[in-house]
């Protein structure tokens, strides 16, 4: 059965070219992992003591064990709430990225369904030129080549199919940019250009034509070479053009939707003015598998140009309703801590804030707060960025109070 066939060759073939794209961005990670864990001189557990004892010297945390257990619970409580509001902010987000300025995302939609209409017939018309593939009923157009070997040969449902596909390519690329707080600085080259743009869009059109001259070479070149190829272009390009993971799910999601979409095409239109049939049906009975890495490397080319169309559109047309109210924000000056009214002190949860307790019948002085009845306000730290482990400035910035 080919659709069976197919689903398991799909899935190993873009499980190669994920494994090469995910281990790019884990090595990253697991530098700066390694490179945190090595900082510290000592083990996890001298580390906890080494932060405990800090704290009660230094007055952070309240000594009382019951006090402790209070303040971690709600240190869980307020983590859970501050993830929750996080996700549900990132939801709101993306919505707002669409609505927030209809033009602006109406001008985008249009853009990337026109660029792709555009583009794709052509580079697909090179595996009509090498012999890869064939129209039942093609149309052709000589323009700058010639009447035996047509600049353009296609079929009525490719325009529109490679529309849909710059479409929906370009908005994920945006959106997923949002989600995982990600952008043009995130790309190897820092941002996204002119020449980065059209660099991209070169690359991905060479890897089309090569893999239409590497099948025109017969029996010289076989299928795994072409496979291995491809693949390491789809590597290089994805690596050297994108490297984020909004790229990297886009990528992977072009790399298997495109051939499965192939397959209910050559199955539906078969027999119509419309069907197609590649000239080796390859490993899957459909086509052959070099084909995945080639669409794998569609997501770097559409995305940067994606990146590039919407950042000139809001220059052009502005940021919309949620991009106004975020640079606004960053005009107008800080509101301050609300915890502690910008103050810096609490009031100190060991003494209630008196500077004393009562114990076995006798006033004792308080010694998370040495008798002031204040500690500093730990929800500043994050306020102002600074390190809550950072105990000589804490200390010298509680010496300064006044009382």
């Amino acid at each position: 059965m080919p659709n069976l066939r197919t689903a398991a060759l799909l899935c190993a073939s873009s499980l190669l070219v994920s494994i090469l794209s995910v281990s790019s961005l884990l090595i990253g990670q697991s530098q700066a992992f390694i490179s945190i864990s090595s900082s510290s001189p000592t083990t996890r557990t001298t580390s906890a003591h080494s932060k405990l004892n800090n704290n009660q010297a230094f007055n952070i945390l309240p000594i009382r064990t019951r006090s402790i257990n209070i303040n971690t619970r709600r240190t869980c409580i307020n983590t859970r709430t501050r993830l929750l509001a996080h996700k549900e902010t990132k939801s709101k987000s993306l919505l707002d990225k669409i609505t927030s300025n209809p033009q602006r995302s109406l001008l985008f939609s249009l853009s990337q369904t026109t660029a792709g209409a555009l583009l794709g017939p052509f580079l697909d018309s090179y595996h009509s030129a090498f012999g890869v593939l064939q129209y039942d009923s093609p149309f052709s157009a000589k323009l700058w080549s010639t009447t035996s070997i047509p600049a353009l040969t296609t079929t009525w449902w490719v325009p529109p199919l490679f529309g849909l596909a710059g479409f929906i390519i370009g908005w994920m690329y945006i959106l997923l940019d949002d989600f995982f707080d990600e952008g043009e600085t995130s790309i190897p080259m820092g941002r996204v250009s002119g020449p980065i743009i059209l660099i991209g869009i070169a690359i991905f059109t060479l890897q089309y034509w090569l893999s239409g001259v590497l099948f025109a070479c017969g029996t010289g070149m076989d299928r795994t070479a072409i496979f291995g190829i491809m693949t390491m272009l789809a590597f290089g390009g994805y690596v050297a053009l994108d490297g984020t993971k909004s790229g990297l799910v886009t990528s992977l999601a072009t790399a298997i939707g495109g051939p499965l979409i192939e397959v209910v095409l050559i199955s539906v239109l078969a027999g119509t003015n419309g069907g197609y049939h590649y000239t080796d049906p390859g490993e899957t009975g459909f086509f052959p598998l070099w084909i995945v890495p080639v669409y794998f490397l569609g997501g770097p080319a559409n995305g940067n140009l994606a990146r590039g169309v919407w950042k000139g559109l809001g220059q052009v047309v502005g940021g919309g309703a949620s991009e106004a109210v975020g640079s606004s924000t960053e005009e107008q000056p800080k509101r301050g801590c609300t915890s502690c009214n910008d103050s810096r002190a609490v009031p100190c949860p060991n003494c209630d804030g008196v500077g004393y307790y009562m114990t076995y019948g006798s006033e004792v002085k308080c010694n998370c707060c040495k008798g002031r009845g204040l500690v500093i306000c730990r929800d500043c730290f994050g306020w102002y960025n600074e390190d809550p482990n950072d105990i000589g400035s804490i200390r010298d910035f509680m010496s300064r109070l006044p009382d």
